[in-house]
């Protein structure tokens, strides 16, 4: 009988790095699936649909949530709604491989209700400073959006002592090392939930 797999939950502020981490993770470690989530948002120009994410429109998101597709759902910024399918975890997590899901705070906090042994990974800008820059780098928000992520960092940061575990992405290399750790010690049986 083959194993159920393991759900990870990377998470943290906007800007923090958590899509790069995700990346790395994917290409260094076997059999570690990826939740694509759906969101209303518009896509930008390096988005890919359904390997980034699946854009939906409001209505169509509003009509997943109320059929109970989402294992978690939220509007993020007082913006767009972003939501992981229950159905692509439970598909995978059947199958025997461990998902990694990348999700801000408010849906990594739903799914810790909800699927209590899953893993909670918490990912830390080096400071205030560096996570400001890092979101002025991406070009993809107005000031009144950049306030109102910085806003929200804030709030965030002080939900890390809810994770199993923080981790520090000062440096590329390092936090993906992590991270990768992180995931390989609970299939090793080094870390127990």
């Amino acid at each position: 009988m083959r194993h159920r797999g393991r759900l990870f939950v990377l998470s943290g502020p906007s800007g923090v790095g958590k899509g790069t981490l995700r990346t790395q993770a994917l290409k260094g470690i076997e059999g570690l699936a990826y939740s694509v989530s759906c969101t209303t948002r518009s896509p930008r120009p390096e988005d890919r649909e359904g390997v980034d994410y699946r854009f939906v429109s409001e209505d169509e998101f509003t009509r997943m949530a109320e059929q109970g597709l989402f294992l978690e759902h939220a509007r993020v910024h007082g913006g767009p709604r972003y939501g992981t399918l229950r159905e692509d975890v439970e598909r995978e997590l059947d199958a025997g491989h461990d998902v990694l899901l990348e999700i801000d705070v408010q849906g990594a906090l739903q799914v810790r209700s909800l699927v209590p042994d899953s893993v909670m990974i918490f990912v830390l800008p080096p400071s205030e400073a560096e996570l400001e820059r890092r979101l002025r780098g991406r070009h993809t928000e107005t000031e009144s959006e950049l306030r109102s992520r910085l806003e929200s960092a804030k709030r965030e940061l002080q939900q890390a002592e809810k994770y199993d575990h923080v981790l520090m992405n000062d440096d590329l290399d390092r936090a993906s090392e992590g991270l990768r750790r992180i995931i390989l010690s609970y299939r090793e049986g080094g870390l127990r939930k």
